[in-house]
């Protein structure tokens, strides 16, 4: 029996995607187990050709390339058969209510259909896990440290209980890197063609291009031409200090930091 009274089925799915934006980026592979109330199972899978390039960086995530969906139907072409699956049901997913489901719902929007996720009831997994399970310092000092963080949110106990996990989680597990610049890479991997830490702005065919948000994929310097409002607008907004003085040089000076090679 499953372990959830349900009223209705609970449809459990996960998504691959070309990215990480919901709104921007199209899902690639789609896959469902829906449990019905008796705790039977149905499941399906589908392979779906996103219309878009699919970035080489995401490939190397989830090992679907351009190639391998080429000849696969849409999202449209499935639309119908994917919404019949999860109609009248519940929804679970893992960080599915900020990513899974938002995915779902654009797709679904695109060809003129309601889904509909705020009518039905979610069991996000990850939220459980975070509320079972906290990741605070607190619980990192009892977890590594086997100790109670006395002085919690005071600067000086809280910096001292820091250095203490880290060298618990050195000690924990004998696979992390040994060096800092080894720790960096492995914590927050470089991408090369990222000129900030975050990627939000991104070389692309050779031009430092906006890499969120509605201008995804326009060159700086095109904006810098046709629009330099919108990067005064990066320059006084809420970013990383790295994109703004990027910005900003561009803005003052003209200049652009140097290509990868």
């Amino acid at each position: 029996m499953f372990p959830l009274k349900l009223e209705k089925p609970l449809v459990v799915f996960d998504i691959e995607s070309t990215g990480t934006s919901p709104r921007k980026d199209r899902i690639i592979e789609l896959a469902a187990i829906k449990v019905m109330p008796d705790g039977s199972e149905e499941s399906r899978c589908w392979l779906l050709n996103p219309t878009v390039p699919i970035p080489p960086e995401t490939t190397a995530i989830h090992g679907i390339s351009d190639e391998i969906v080429a000849l696969c139907p849409t999202f449209a072409d499935k639309a119908e058969e994917i919404f019949g699956f999860f109609l009248g049901c519940d929804l679970s997913g893992f960080n599915a209510d900020r990513f899974d489901i938002p995915c779902l719902e654009e797709e679904f929007a695109r060809v003129g259909l309601n889904f509909a996720a705020s009518s039905r009831r979610h069991v996000d997994v990850q939220r459980i896990y975070h509320r079972m399970e906290p990741r605070d310092l607190t619980a990192a000092v009892r977890f590594y440290c086997d100790r109670d963080h006395a002085g919690a949110h005071g600067a000086e106990a809280d910096t001292r209980a820091t250095l203490d996990v880290l060298k618990a989680q050195m000690a924990k597990y004998p696979s992390l890197p040994k060096d800092i610049a080894a720790m960096d890479e492995y914590l927050v991997p470089r991408d090369p063609l990222n000129a900030d830490r975050n990627g939000l702005l991104r070389w692309m065919d050779g031009e430092l291009c906006i890499n969120f948000g509605k201008k995804k994929g326009d060159s700086l310097r095109r904006l810098l031409l046709n629009e330099p409002n919108y990067l005064r607008w990066i320059v006084k907004g809420d970013f990383d200090s790295e994109v703004r003085m990027i910005v900003k040089d561009l803005l003052d000076n003209g200049r652009l930091p140097p290509a990868p090679k």
